[in-house]
C-alpha cells in the first residue's frame, strides 16, 4: 500500500481545501493521463479512498515560479490560469485539456484561480514518471489495435529479426561532412566535402541567407555561409538539406503519406528552430534537425508496407499504425545513422507531452513543446494538455508559454518558418 500511496501523496494549498467525501472511481482514473496507465490493481486500490477535495471560488491553486509539490487534475468546475504578464485562459472539467493535469512541472507558469467552486486531485509529481502502455525501446501492439493486420505483420517482422528494417540511406554529402567533423576538420575541408555537391551547397547558402539568421551582409559563396553558421551547425543543416530524397516512393499510396510526412517534419522542424532561438537554452540547428528527424521511423515501416500486396493493407491501418512504429523504429534509424543520443531520445519520447528527462531544457523537450504547438487550433477535438500543464514548459527561462503568447510566437515567427521552409521543400 506504501507503493501506492507514494503515487498520490497529497500536499496542501491556499483556500482551505476540504475533502468532499466523494470518492474517485476507477473508470474516472482511467480517463486521465498519464494515471491510466498505472494497473487495474492500483488503480483499483486508489479508488477505495477519499482523495477529492473542494475548494471555494476565489481559491489560489497556485501561482507563477511557485515550486510544483503535486500534479492537479480538474474534476468539477473551471480555473482560471494567468501568466506573468497577466494573460488569461480558462479550464473546465470535463474538457479535453481537463484529462491531463492542469500542471504538472517543476515550477508553475501560471497562477490559477478558482473560476467557480471546484473538486480537484492531487497526486504526486511521480505520476509524470509513470511509464506510457507505449515501451518507447519496445514495440509492442496495443489491445485496442490487435486486429490492425499490417501492424502485426510489421511488429513480427521487426521483431523476429532482431529490428533488421530497410533503413534509408543518408545521402553521401551528410554522410561524409558529419565523419569529417568528427575528425577536427577545418572550414576549408568542410566546405570542399559540400561543394561536391552543388545542390545543397547553393541550398546552404540561401539558408543562410534567409530571415533565421540575423545579418544584413549576404553570404556570397559556401565558405561565407559555412563561417556564419559555424561547423556543427552546418553539418545539421547539410543532413537536413538532403533528407527530402528519402521520403519517395513509387506507390501513389505510400508516396502520399511520404509527402504529408516530409511537409509536417518541416513545419516542425521550423516551429523548434523559432522556440530554441527565443529560449537561448539550445542550439537552434540541433533543434531543427530533431524536429525533422523525430517522426522519422515511419519511414521504414512505410517502405515495408509498400513491398506488401495492395489486398494487406489499406489507409485506415496505416494511420492507425504510424504513431505505435515510430519511435522504437526511429530510434533504429538514427543509431544506424551514428546521431548522437539527444536525437535518438527525440526519436523515442517527443510524442510523450509527459516525457522528463531532468530539470535542464533539452531538444527533446524543444521539440515536445513545438509538436504542441503544430496542433493549436487544428484539431479542436484532439485531446491535448495545456501548454502550460506540461514538464517541458516550466523549464523555459527567458520567456513563458500561455495559449495567447503561444500564438503571438507564431505570429511573429511565421514570415522566418515559411522561408525556410521554401528553401527546404525546394
Amino acid at each position: 500500500m506504501s507503493g501506492i500511496r507514494a503515487f498520490f501523496e497529497k500536499s496542501q494549498a491556499k483556500g482551505k481545501p476540504q475533502r468532499n467525501g466523494q470518492r474517485i472511481t476507477p473508470e474516472t482514473l482511467k480517463q486521465l493521463f498519464p494515471i491510466r496507465n498505472l494497473s487495474d490493481e492500483i488503480l483499483q486500490t486508489f479508488s477505495t479512498e477519499n482523495h477529492v477535495e473542494t475548494l471555494q471560488v476565489g481559491s489560489t491553486l497556485f501561482s507563477v515560479n511557485q515550486q510544483a509539490t503535486c500534479a492537479m487534475y480538474l474534476l468539477r468546475g473551471t480555473v482560471i490560469l494567468a501568466d506573468h504578464n497577466g494573460k488569461s485562459y480558462e479550464i473546465s472539467a470535463g474538457s479535453a485539456q481537463a484529462k491531463f493535469p492542469i500542471c504538472s512541472g517543476i515550477k508553475h507558469t501560471a497562477t490559477a484561480t478558482a473560476k467557480t467552486e471546484i473538486d480537484l486531485l492531487r497526486v504526486s509529481l511521480k505520476i509524470m514518471l509513470t511509464p506510457s502502455r507505449q515501451d518507447h525501446g519496445k514495440l509492442s501492439i496495443p489491445e485496442e489495435l490487435h486486429n490492425n493486420r499490417l501492424l502485426s505483420l510489421f511488429v513480427e517482422h521487426f521483431e523476429n529479426n532482431d529490428h533488421e528494417i530497410e533503413i534509408p540511406s543518408l545521402p553521401e554529402v551528410a554522410i561524409n561532412l558529419r565523419k569529417a567533423i568528427q575528425r577536427d576538420v577545418n572550414i576549408d575541408e568542410a566546405v570542399k566535402i559540400i561543394q561536391l555537391d552543388p545542390a545543397i551547397s547553393a541550398k546552404l547558402i540561401e539558408v543562410a541567407n534567409c530571415p533565421l539568421y540575423l545579418t544584413n551582409v549576404p553570404a556570397k559563396n559556401c565558405k561565407d555561409a559555412v563561417v556564419r553558421i559555424g561547423l556543427n551547425a552546418t553539418r545539421n543543416l547539410v543532413t537536413a538539406l538532403s533528407m527530402k530524397q528519402i521520403f519517395k516512393s513509387k506507390s501513389p499510396l505510400i508516396k502520399n503519406h511520404l509527402e504529408e510526412l516530409w511537409k509536417q517534419s518541416l513545419y516542425l522542424s521550423g516551429l523548434c528552430h523559432v522556440l530554441a532561438s527565443h529560449s537561448l537554452q539550445q542550439n537552434p540547428e540541433n533543434a531543427l534537425l530533431a524536429g525533422l528527424v523525430c517522426d522519422i521511423g515511419v519511414i521504414p515501416f512505410l517502405s515495408f508496407t509498400a513491398n506488401l500486396p495492395p489486398e494487406y493493407h489499406n489507409d485506415a491501418e496505416i494511420l492507425e499504425a504510424m504513431p505505435i512504429i515510430k519511435g522504437p523504429v526511429g530510434a533504429v534509424v538514427l543509431k544506424e545513422w551514428d546521431f548522437a543520443e539527444e536525437f535518438i531520445d527525440v526519436a523515442k519520447s517527443s510524442s510523450d507531452w509527459f516525457q522528463n528527462s531532468g530539470d535542464t531544457l533539452s531538444v527533446t523537450d524543444i521539440v515536445v513543446l513545438s509538436r504542441l504547438h503544430a496542433l493549436i487550433g487544428k484539431k479542436a477535438t484532439a485531446d491535448l494538455p495545456a501548454i502550460t500543464a506540461i514538464p517541458a514548459a516550466a523549464k523555459l527561462k527567458n520567456f513563458s508559454l500561455s495559449p495567447e503568447n503561444t500564438l503571438a510566437i507564431l505570429h511573429d515567427a511565421k514570415t522566418k518558418i515559411h522561408e525556410a521552409l521554401s528553401i527546404f521543400s525546394s
